[in-house]
């Protein structure tokens, strides 16, 4: 006999887990346009000896609304750094753990075995349902869930309260670092060909629909988590050539495929990247040129001093010519810039110099970096300063005493695993979501995540397996370096955590509707008589008290609406 129950889309079951241990949900509420995310946890008697299958149906709402995914095990060899945990983990113990959202096979059917839990991913889609499905001023949907194999059947009814609303788009702007080179070495595909191509806009638009914004643009091969002297596959859009008078020129043909593909996904900016390397702007980035016989040849790399004459009279030109380009194209202002990824505080004269030697052609764009002391920002060297989320308090505070509110920045790595959010695979899933209340609290403008689909190991020395692989050769806890893995066919299979976060991006879209109706001082302190403080350095581990939080908010927007 097999069993079945629906649970939170926030928690994480691992094989050898009890059915009768996880809660059982059975409503949310729905805006005309939200993504509800639920699971079907599966299991059966341990002494079943029947090999089994189970099929999903729904009624109560149109079936091409809903989908249904596997959550499958990855193993994870380092799910924490040694020593550097807290107890917002499940486990910290090597495993499987569950993370891959992959399609049901034969024709939509997930295993169901003896003594093993497993769950099934569910996605309600509520932009698919028609307009005038359900009664004009109807409150709730009631929809059924109905889970069979062979003989056994059961039907798992859950309620949609309908809110009469869209939400707003997050506000944000949200980037996960996009490495295409990763992409033609897995696929073993030449950069830039058709298939190549393919591909990249096949993940692009997984990317998009995740609720990432902004993409990075490799214009020239972005020098990031390179070992010094190494390098990484030539991916470079901007196509160069050095003339025999000594002059650049510069073609700009796959740079505009790359903006008409995102511009298909749903992209809308492009984070140009770093003009220097990583680490403190010591040297120029993998720049290959076409020379004048024809040839072609690497100018540019770690043999180059970044501030020398040749390399700034290359990027003084290119810079140029880009930005000439894009504002031909109408597109110049969706540009951010880079200058080099986390330097260090003792890095900052070096920062600096590599910054001015381009600050006049940037003035009036984005530039922002990643880092974590503030002294980059009190110094006037990054304007747009990226803190990591667990040194962001002190930026919070310099901002709103120069009133700069609502346009800070965060991000999160492989270096904020203890007190704060992330997507580790053994962190719970509320956790990961819990960073939207965050965002909303402190008006945060932006968010950058270095690891989309990286899939080598440290300094890019060799590609692996992220299936097997899951913490980049024991280099980082597992699924800090990527939220998707590359399915057969050139396509991206999303991870619980990419929905997480995307969950904690919807969470967001819902306050700030929220807030346009009660007012924020009222729905702050709605929320923190709930959570108590929001601050970066505390989050939700328990999935029921985080839906709770977003039942809280619904509740509030749903009574509001309904007062007009």
């Amino acid at each position: 006999m097999i069993y079945a129950k629906l649970i939170s889309a926030l928690d994480k079951c691992f094989p050898t887990g009890r059915i009768e241990d996880y809660r059982t949900v059975t409503s949310s509420y729905a805006y005309r346009n939200s993504v509800i995310s639920l699971q079907i946890a599966l299991t059966a008697d341990s002494q079943d000896p029947v090999r089994r299958f189970a099929t999903f149906e729904v009624s109560g709402i149109p079936g091409d609304c809903v989908n249904f995914r596997l959550v499958e095990f990855v193993q994870s060899l380092m799910p924490v750094y040694p020593g550097r945990h807290d107890s917002g983990y499940i486990d910290t113990r090597p495993g499987l753990y569950p993370d891959i959202l992959a399609k049901l096979q034969n024709g939509g059917e997930a295993p169901v075995s003896g003594g093993i839990l497993r769950t099934v991913w569910v996605d309600i889609d509520m932009k698919k349902i028609p307009d005038g499905y359900f009664p004009e001023g109807a409150e709730e949907a009631k929809v059924v869930f109905r889970v069979t194999s062979g003989e056994d059947s059961f039907d798992l009814p859950y309620t949609l309260r309908l809110i009469p609303a869209d939400l707003p788009d997050h506000g944000m702007t949200v980037t996960e670092w996009f490495h295409c080179d990763c992409l033609a070495e897995w696929y073993h595909v030449p950069v830039f060909s058709e298939e190549h191509w393919r591909i990249i806009e096949n993940f692009m638009r997984t990317y998009a629909e995740c609720g990432n914004n902004a993409v990075l643009t490799p214009v020239f091969t972005p020098p990031l988590d390179t070992r010094i002297g190494g390098e990484r596959p030539t991916v470079q859009l901007v196509g160069v050539k050095k003339g025999g008078n000594g002059r650049y020129y510069f073609d700009f043909t796959l740079l505009d495929r790359w903006i008409e593909t995102a511009d298909r996904c749903g992209v809308k900016r492009f984070e140009i990247s770093h003009l220097f390397t990583q680490w403190g702007a010591k040297h120029a980035p993998k720049v290959i040129a076409t020379l004048p016989d024809g040839s072609t040849e690497k100018i540019f790399g770690w043999e180059t001093d970044s501030t020398g004459h040749e390399y700034v009279k290359f990027l003084r030109a290119f810079l140029k010519a880009f930005l000439a380009h894009m504002k031909a194209r109408g597109d110049d202002k969706r540009c951010l810039f880079h200058i080099s990824d986390e330097p260090h505080e003792d890095q900052i004269e070096q920062y600096l110099r590599a910054k001015e030697s381009v600050a006049d052609l940037l003035e009036g764009y984005t530039v922002m970096d990643a880092l974590s002391n503030i002294a980059f920002f009190e110094s006037g060297a990054v304007t747009t300063p990226v803190p990591s989320s667990n040194h962001i308090e002190p930026f919070i505070s310099a901002f709103e005493e120069r009133g700069l509110t609502g346009r800070l920045w965060t991000y999160y790595c492989c270096g904020q695993c203890v007190g704060v959010s992330n997507r580790l695979i053994a962190m719970y899933g509320a956790r990961t979501r819990y960073i939207g209340l965050q965002f909303w609290k402190y008006r945060i403008a932006g968010f950058l995540q270095w690891g989309y689909n990286f899939y080598f190991n440290q300094g890019s020395r060799d590609l692996i397996n992220p299936y097997i692989e899951s913490s980049g050769y024991c280099w980082v806890p597992s699924g800090d370096a990527f939220s998707v893995y590359p399915a057969p066919g050139g396509t991206a299979l999303e991870s619980m955590r990419i929905n997480h976060f995307r969950e904690a991006l919807e969470d967001l879209s819902a306050l700030r509707l929220c807030e346009s109706l009660i007012g924020r001082e009222r729905l702050l302190a709605e929320l923190e008589a709930v959570t108590g403080e929001i601050v970066f350095s505390k989050c939700e581990y328990d999935s029921g008290a985080m839906e709770g939080i977003r039942a809280l908010v619904d509740r509030l927007t749903s009574e509001a609406l309904r007062c007009r």
